[in-house]
């Protein structure tokens, strides 16, 4: 009998012993892999067809995106209203999103209803038709939702550091602007369709209460697709960054607040700091506990918050600082960034604040592995990065085992503000 005098014993996070539930592969009849997790006590489940056929494959700005948007405008047998109302008539959901490599289509169902919900899927990616009228509907309000967002100072400045930092030509660099909308046509869209949805490199990945007969439908629904797999694909841009490193760019004259972005080019996933770097990121900004969050938030009291992080791109990256801050105070917050960078590069991070990162982080990966759509979430990133399982647990050792001094080390190599772009938009 548990004696509920004493005390239960806290065991820190990183005592915990992670381990990531291993997925199911399947292969369909036309090559396209099929990641599973079978998992949860709820009867739902979540599909994500991952399609490469983001804006890194567009001929034109906009197209990518247009094209993924209108998936579920209407096919040559239903139109955008008898789409939506019979995902709506099952409790489903039906999502679209395009990122720089990759474009999805993901749906989220009680999965005694995946059967009904499949063909629609199916017909959604193989028969779309881009009707004029839904078009231009999406032309318009792209372009209002743009000319809104052109007077937020961070919506500027997330446009622009990215411009600076891999050119304006670049996939991850370039954006949008009304013209490119304007321009936009069905054909270029359903060419766009043509050759990187009907014809293109598919994966798919399912996680949830899965039926028994999972695999047969879909195989039956997208595996006679003329569809391939994703292995080797390495398509990128030529990344020409802006000469100059410091910005300030005046945006709304009668605004009180500043966007600030402080940000430098870094390897991806397969560089070898790159997971000892994610702790450091941790220790400078990546939590709320942060040295940017005690010193600028907290502190000195010139934001509501700051955060630093490594963009989630496939090839090449960046590391970012990112904050809003009162207009007046905006170059003393760009200031006490580079001070803290200083002080990492000059003084031991303490065992008690490295003790914290450590089980901040463990504890974060922890809740990512609490149900199966987190864990496929994890799952996805591995494999689209072409990483395996073993990435996984070298991160976990990794941040159980880095030392101040490495952390020291790595300070000294990266956190050089001659490195840095700087950008405040007022």
């Amino acid at each position: 009998m548990i004696d509920r005098a004493i005390s239960p014993l806290i065991k820190d996070a990183i005592e915990f012993n992670l381990q990531l539930k291993p997925y199911e592969k399947f292969v369909l009849d036309n090559g396209v892999e099929l990641y599973a997790i079978n998992a949860g006590a709820q009867e739902v489940l979540q599909i994500e067809m991952v399609f490469f056929a983001g804006n890194s494959y567009e001929t034109r700005n906009g197209i990518a995106a247009a094209t993924n948007y209108m998936l579920r405008n209407g096919t040559s047998t239903k139109t955008a209203f008898q789409i939506n109302e019979h995902f709506e008539y099952y409790g489903a959901y039906c999502n679209r999103t395009c990122h720089n490599e990759t474009a999805t289509v993901s749906l989220h169902t009680l999965s005694k209803h995946l059967n009904k919900l499949l063909p629609v899927m199916r017909e959604m990616i193989t028969d779309s038709i881009f009707p004029e009228g839904e078009l231009e509907i999406f032309k318009q309000n792209s372009k209002q939702k743009l000319s809104v967002n052109l007077q937020k100072c961070d919506f500027v400045a997330n446009r622009l550091i990215d411009a600076y930092l891999f050119g304006e030509q670049h996939p991850y660099g370039k954006y949008l602007v009304a013209a490119d909308y304007d321009a936009l046509t069905t054909d270029q869209l359903k060419a766009h369709f043509q050759q990187y949805y009907i014809n293109g490199k598919a994966v798919i990945f399912i996680a949830g209460n899965l039926p028994a007969d999972l695999f047969d439908q879909a195989n039956r629904q997208f595996g006679d697709l003329p569809l391939s797999g994703i292995k080797k694909e390495t398509t990128t841009g030529i990344v020409l960054p802006a000469l100059q490193k410091k910005h300030r760019v005046s945006n709304d004259p009668n605004g009180v607040q500043g966007a600030i972005r402080i940000a430098r080019p870094f390897p991806g996933r397969h560089h070898p700091d790159f997971m000892n770097v994610m702790v450091l990121n941790t220790v400078l900004g990546g939590f709320f506990g942060s040295r940017l969050m005690s010193n600028i938030r907290e502190d000195k009291g010139y934001t509501y918050g700051i955060h630093s992080y490594v963009q989630n791109h496939l090839h090449d990256s960046a590391w970012m600082i990112s904050t809003e801050a009162g207009k007046d105070v905006s170059e003393a917050t760009v200031e006490e960034v580079y001070k803290e960078m200083k002080l990492l590069r000059e003084e031991l991070i303490e065992d008690d604040e490295l003790l914290l990162v450590r089980n901040y982080m463990i504890g974060s990966i922890l809740g990512d592995l609490d149900g199966p759509f987190h864990i496929i979430g994890r799952w996805k990133n591995i494999i689209l990065n072409n990483l395996d399982e073993q990435y996984f647990y070298d991160s976990i050792k990794t941040i159980k085992t880095i030392s101040a001094a490495d952390l020291k080390a790595l300070s000294e190599k990266y956190l050089q503000p001659e490195d840095f772009y700087e950008l405040v938009v007022i």
